[in-house]
């Protein structure tokens, strides 16, 4: 029998409480959606709002099939919201917003990674922060990545910028700056530009271009997440990865001392003492103080 559950107000199914979605650590449906529902909700959703999701499905854990969804899947309920988010210069489609415990808890139990662009519903194409994916070629690590995540930390100031870390929970490293709104297209290019600075400052560690040939033992600095159509990992949610690591914010001490890509590992089970630690270390992300515009002629 499908367990039914009240969450503000909301009746909710949530099924197959017992299955293993994380072999290699036990971790089960019920203790995600617990992740979700109790250490997490409070820092994840301010990330959410506003956003249309995009989910990557894994409903038979990460080592079954593994899907991206952008439309409302069946069965949403009509208390989820949605936003009509552009597909093409004439067209436009429905996708999920992730408004409340709620819609999260009803998205969690359909098994998901949790994927945003980097503007909000009501200015789609204005980006209100930038991104910089630091992926790293084996035999490179996310030790590689911290040590082109600082000289962008450094870059980034130069141009008055703040930059502020998590990890992809994968990987590598991701960069988030909080912006005055901007065309995503201005965003893109500036990004684009700074990563080119990365390659020609550390030849033998950054890259800008994704041509695989080049990549061996050098960190991609993907800039393309911040085109309009593009998405990355939201802070706090789980991966499909073989445990339940999660895309977690980091100090950029955690950066500066990170030896070892055992460092900036971190699991669903160790997010409550780092909340209760650190609070949402991507706060300032949300506070509009420390939003600062592109340089001038940036783009």
């Amino acid at each position: 029998m499908t367990p039914i559950t009240e969450v503000e107000g909301r009746r909710l199914s949530l099924s197959n409480l017992d299955k293993v979605l994380y072999p290699a650590t036990g971790t089960t449906k019920g203790e995600v959606l617990h992740y979700y529902a109790a250490t997490v909700a409070g820092a994840i959703l301010p990330h959410l709002r506003d956003r249309p999701v995009s989910f990557l499905r894994y409903p038979d854990g990460p080592g079954g099939q593994l899907f991206f969804s952008k439309n409302p899947p069946p069965g949403t309920p009509d208390w989820v919201h949605t936003t009509p988010v552009p597909r093409s210069e004439d067209q436009a489609a429905q996708q999920v917003m992730v408004q409340d415990l709620a819609s999260l808890m009803w998205a969690a139990n359909l098994v998901v990674e949790f994927h945003t662009p980097q503007w909000r519903a009501d200015a789609p194409e204005t980006a209100d922060r930038m991104v910089f994916d630091l992926d790293p070629g084996s035999p490179a690590t996310v030790v590689q990545c911290c040590a082109v995540a600082l000289w962008l930390r450094e870059r980034l100031s130069a141009d008055g910028l703040f930059a502020y870390g998590k990890t992809s929970g994968s990987k590598g490293l991701h960069l988030l700056v909080p912006l005055e709104p901007a065309p995503s297209a201005e965003v893109s290019a500036y990004a684009k530009r700074l990563a080119m600075e990365a390659e020609s400052a550390l030849p033998e560690l950054a890259l800008h271009r994704m041509k695989r040939a080049l990549r061996p033992g050098k960190v991609f600095v993907d800039f393309s997440q911040n085109s309009a159509s593009k998405t990355t990992a939201t802070p706090y949610t789980l991966r499909a990865r073989a445990e339940p690591t999660v895309s977690a914010p980091v100090t950029w001490d955690e950066i500066e001392a990170c030896r070892n890509p055992e460092d900036l590992v971190f699991r669903a089970d160790g997010m409550a003492a780092r909340l209760e630690r650190y609070g949402d270390l991507l706060g300032p992300l949300l506070d509009p103080d420390r939003a600062r515009p592109l340089p001038a002629g940036a783009a």
